[in-house]
């Protein structure tokens, strides 16, 4: 199906993003304004047609990069002018040396690429944390084996707040965010009416809460799609996910975020105020339902409880106000305690399995089990019926779970902690 008519499908709701994952939007392109090409990928790449060559919004992920290119070469034969790093997480910044091993074979010259200054630090922690990274990531999409790459083509111009350019007679403008990343890039085409956001919008609850990565903006999100929200731009396009045409959906679209966002900021900072524990925000905090049920902001790869650790993590530290949790005994040491008043490891096994199989949904009964189920695991690693326990209802809370994230740790606790055959 063409992505634009997918697009009208989803925000009429005649399908979801349950269906059409954002992170999974491959399939066919589609010009989208006169001169401007949409390629969906695991992260989407925006191609504009000038009169000195083309001008990309993001390059696309190592795997799908000559996927990518093919797409645009069907399109236009146009050398690549100028590709803009919308941020720099992986898959996003892998397209360009394609681009560039063809600019060599053909005598043209070599693509410039422009970032924000923050992200050389970016690519310089990657390969610090490579290993770090390649668990993180094999737990979070499920992809054993994962490597994480330490060659990166850093960007030959960088800026702070806002660079204008004009590329062959079409003005770009570049605003930085904060938001995902500390990194962000936001480009405005005003002679075009077109909006490239990156992952500031994503056709989903925003990913500002991530439980794996570094921390992420949610005050700053909020201000830049406001700010985005009031260009009157008659496309978006996304660094995942489908375009957004007409300027009333896309003035929408940036809105509800916002508002999603600043709703779970004025919540946590709140009861921050107030003196609550994180673990009392987090019980307490509730996002607006009416905006989760918007096509574009389920949260099918974020969760907005995540988002309210972020907040927490930002403007309160580490600690999260139970003093027990200052300076901790081990998980094992704490485990082993607990079974042993409850009778043993077996004893906190069974009930973790009564209160799981009993369960529906994302409920506090099957929270509850989690907990018990791996203290369980932790006591008694020996213990088959441990080991069933946290399998099973692991595997249950993976089922329960709506987002990518929360899925994606959950299969990967109860795989590794399946008894051996």
């Amino acid at each position: 199906m063409n992505v634009i008519e997918l697009a009208d499908r989803l925000w009429r709701g005649e399908t979801d993003t349950a269906a059409h994952h954002p992170l999974t939007t491959l399939g066919e392109p589609a010009e989208v304004a006169e001169g401007v090409r949409f390629v969906p990928s695991f992260a989407n790449v925006s191609a504009f047609a000038t009169d000195s060559g083309l001008f990309l919004v993001d390059t696309g992920s190592a795997p799908l990069a000559r996927a990518v290119h093919e797409s645009i070469r069907a399109w236009s034969d146009l050398p690549l002018d100028t590709a803009v790093y919308s941020h720099g997480h992986i898959d996003h910044v892998f397209g360009v040396p394609v681009f560039e091993e063809e600019a060599e074979e053909r005598g043209w010259r070599r693509p410039r690429v422009i970032a924000h200054s923050a992200l050389p630090a970016r690519f310089d922690r990657y390969i610090l944390t490579a290993g770090y990274n390649a668990i993180v990531n094999q737990r979070q999409f499920g992809i054993p084996g994962l490597r994480w790459p330490t060659d990166y083509r850093y960007p030959d111009q960088t800026y702070e707040d806002r660079l204008d350019l004009e590329v062959g007679g079409t003005r770009f403008e570049l605003h930085h965010a904060r938001g995902e990343t500390d990194d962000h890039t936001w480009t405005w085409v005003p002679d075009r009416r077109v909006l490239c956001t990156g992952d500031l919008f994503i056709w989903a609850s925003p990913n500002a809460g991530n439980p794996q990565k570094v921390q992420r903006y949610a005050g700053e999100w909020a201000a830049a799609l406001r700010e985005m929200a009031i260009l009157d731009a008659e496309v978006l396009l996304p660094g995942h996910g489908f375009p957004v045409v007409g300027a009333d959906r896309v003035r929408q679209a940036l809105s509800d975020t916002a508002e999603l966002l600043e709703s779970l900021l004025v919540q946590t900072l709140e009861l921050m105020n107030a003196g609550a524990t994180l673990d009392e925000i987090i019980h307490t905090v509730s996002p607006p339902g009416e905006l989760l049920d918007r096509p574009y902001l389920r949260p099918v790869y974020d969760e907005p409880e995540f988002v309210v650790r972020n907040i927490w993590r930002q403007y309160g530290g580490w600690w999260d106000g139970n003093p027990a949790h200052l300076h901790p005994a081990s998980d094992a040491k704490l485990a082993g305690e607990i079974a042993g008043l409850a009778g043993g490891a077996g004893r906190l096994a069974d009930r973790a399995l009564e209160l799981a199989e009993g369960a529906s949904g994302d409920s506090e009964e099957l929270r509850l089990a989690g907990h018990l189920a791996h203290l369980a695991h932790q006591a008694d690693p020996a213990d088959p019926r441990a080991a069933e326990a946290e399998q099973r209802v692991y595997a249950l809370r993976a089922e329960a779970a709506s987002s990518t994230m929360a899925r994606g740790i959950y299969t990967w606790t109860s795989s590794r902690a399946a008894p051996e055959a």
